[in-house]
């Protein structure tokens, strides 16, 4: 068998040493410099930076619309704005958040940007597709945005059946078209990935040497495949039954709403994976570059990100217990919702192995990544709550529930984002960012976060409920504190795009490895030249072949 198709090691080469930084000509950034040639690119870095610049003005709009809605609930009687701007408000911060940021963030970035340099290739398997995908993905944001422009959506970000085909006088259906439009560049996003990982690594780059980021944004893609087309699907009957009338989910016509909900979380517990999946592997590389030690446990790990990827599929029943589905299916989804949870402990023990005995050193994308692990187990144990049946009673629609999805999709997938962004910034732009600011940026946003959603927390336990305009004046405490910990969290976000955009001109040249870290990506030169290799690569001998090599290593290798 071939070498990029085995899985069994090879001979062992030493790696080269890394490439000088290139000349200005010479590197991807500026070896065409004309509009013309960014928005006709096919090269794979040059996609990643128009992807990276389209979410980053989604985060805004969406992180805006977020301010608005804590600005709403500093007093408790809605006199700050009508219910009718409340809801428009959070529907608008949970629409652009997760559609057009959260599921693009990780993938359509540092996946397109990075992907191909790991594996040893000189671009993904099919470059017009992915410059297409980005196209998808643009025109998916008109539709949304002219939706915004028009008035809004007040139905939430889940799109509810009848409250979306009939009940709702907003602008609907250019944000259901959007979101559906979106879907089908994630397809072809997933779709690339997983051809380009199959059949364009280098030779010798064996199955288990890939790195961890590799087989997270792998597994991600399986999902990509095969749950997109399920919310596709929903999302177009959606569209037929609001323009159109035909009965699918509207009782009025003899439709069952609760089938829309099977669908939807069908796929979106699986787009929890879709954001999570690529943030753990983000954390996989930056901690073994940080602690100067070996993965602890790198095979477990790729196996939990297929495991989480398979699992995932068989849980989505746990949002519906108060739906009236029967109490054995209930029962069957709770057990399957703690099962979900083996693969992502297991990734967390080895990454905490992996920091035991290391040489840390304590950098802005560490820090990231030390936040990440925190916030990712506290926001996984409450998850544990939601899937005890009897728990899930008292909380369901509370705002337990908001503060445990940010301290997974905030807390995990926005941090992982914010340290991958400084641990590749040098590979992306040629340019060093200032540390000391960074270094500040991180601890704010983790300080800003907690003080932020940690009393949500105690607010669903007390039983306020999620998305209403008003609440009794016993909770106005813990509301003012929560838009009080907003405001220390978006100074925490304005720091990195103030001192990143500022490094672009006047930051200090990267060297070719930064960090001291393994990898093909960092066998290149910041930044790559436009074909990623001025030579082919060579493939390390173990996979995180760092100093410091954890006991399981040596007898597996030595």
């Amino acid at each position: 068998m071939s070498a990029t198709g085995s899985v069994g090691g090879t001979a062992r080469r030493e790696p080269h040493a890394p490439e000088a930084t290139l000349g200005r000509k010479a590197d991807y950034l500026h070896a065409d410099s004309t509009l013309r040639s960014w928005f006709l690119t096919t090269d794979h870095k040059r996609i990643a930076i128009l992807y990276l610049t389209s979410i980053t003005g989604f985060f805004v709009i969406g992180a805006v619309a977020a301010g608005v809605v804590r600005l709403a609930l500093i007093v408790p009687n809605g006199a700050i704005m009508t219910n009718d701007t409340y809801n428009k408000a959070f529907t608008i911060h949970g629409v652009v958040m997760v559609w057009f940021f959260l599921i693009p963030s990780i993938p359509a970035t540092f996946g397109n940007f990075l992907i191909p340099l790991m594996i040893g290739a000189k671009d993904l398997a099919f470059p017009k597709l992915n410059l297409t995908s980005w196209y998808v993905f643009m025109a998916g944001a008109f539709f949304t945005l002219v939706s915004l422009v028009l008035g809004g959506v007040d139905t939430g970000w889940t799109f509810y059946a009848p409250l979306s085909t009939a009940f709702s006088n907003t602008w609907v259906l250019p944000a259901l078209i959007g979101v559906t439009i979106v879907g089908f560049s994630s397809i072809l996003t997933g779709l690339n990935f997983v051809v380009t990982i199959h059949t364009m690594r280098a030779p010798g780059m064996t199955w288990f040497k890939l790195p961890i980021f590799v087989w997270a944004h792998y597994a991600t893609s399986l999902i990509f495949l095969l749950a997109t087309p399920v919310i596709t699907t929903a999302l177009i009957l959606l569209i037929m039954e609001r323009g159109f009338h035909i009965g699918v989910f509207d009782p009025a016509y003899g439709g069952d709403p609760v089938l829309f909900q099977h669908l939807f979380w069908f796929y979106s517990h699986p787009a929890v994976y879709i954001m999570v999946l690529p943030g753990m592997g983000v954390i996989s590389e930056i901690v073994p570059a940080f602690a100067q030690k070996k993965l602890f446990g790198y095979r477990f790990v790729a196996y939990a990100s297929i495991g989480l990827a398979s699992v995932t599929f068989f849980v989505w029943g746990h949002h519906m217990f108060v739906n009236g589905q029967s109490d054995l299916a209930s029962l069957v989804f709770s057990a399957l919702s703690f099962a979900v949870a083996v693969p992502s402990a297991v990734k967390v023990y080895n990454w905490t192995a992996t920091i035991h005995k290391g040489s840390l050193r304590l950098d802005t994308p560490m820090l990231y990544a030390m936040g990440y692990i925190g916030l990712f187990v506290l926001g996984g144990l409450t998850g544990l709550y939601l899937a005890t049946l009897a728990i899930n009673q008292h909380i369901h629609a509370t705002y337990f529930v908001v503060a445990h999805f940010h301290y997974i999709m905030v807390g995990g997938t926005v941090l992982a984002f914010l340290g991958g962004l400084h641990f590749w910034w040098p590979k992306f732009t040629g340019r060093m960012y200032s540390e000391p600011w960074g270094r500040v940026s991180a601890v704010l946003i983790f300080l800003g976060f907690n003080v932020t959603f940690f009393p949500q927390f105690i607010l669903g336990y007390l039983g306020m409920p999620r998305r209403y305009a008003t609440y009794p004046a016993e909770f106005q405490l813990l509301n003012v504190l929560s838009s009080a910990g907003a405001t220390i969290l978006a100074a925490g976000y304005i720091f990195p795009m103030l001192y990143l955009v500022y490094s672009l001109w006047f930051g200090r040249k990267a060297p070719a490895n930064p960090w001291n870290a393994k990898g093909l990506e960092w066998e290149t030169g910041s930044p790559p030249p436009k074909h990623n290799f001025l030579s082919p690569p060579e493939v390390p001998r173990i996979p995180y072949d760092y100093p410091i090599q954890a006991q399981e290593s040596q007898d597996q290798h030595g």
